[in-house]
């Protein structure tokens, strides 16, 4: 199963408390935290949700 890297790379300071549960759901706590999540549904959804706040790599 392919795996994504998710970094964070803007602040979560005054953003929506569901936005922030988001990253956090996704172990992004500081901006330049990176995480490795497997790809699927679930994780395509989270990362939907905070597109504006991180950047996906497509690892393999």
């Amino acid at each position: 199963m392919a795996n994504i890297e998710i970094k964070l790379v803007k602040s979560l300071a005054g953003r929506k408390k569901n936005h922030i549960a988001t990253a956090k759901s996704l172990g992004l706590k500081r901006i330049n935290d990176v995480s490795v999540q497997p790809d699927n549904e679930a994780t395509r959804g989270k990362i939907q949700a905070i597109s504006y706040l991180v950047e996906v790599n497509e690892s393999k």
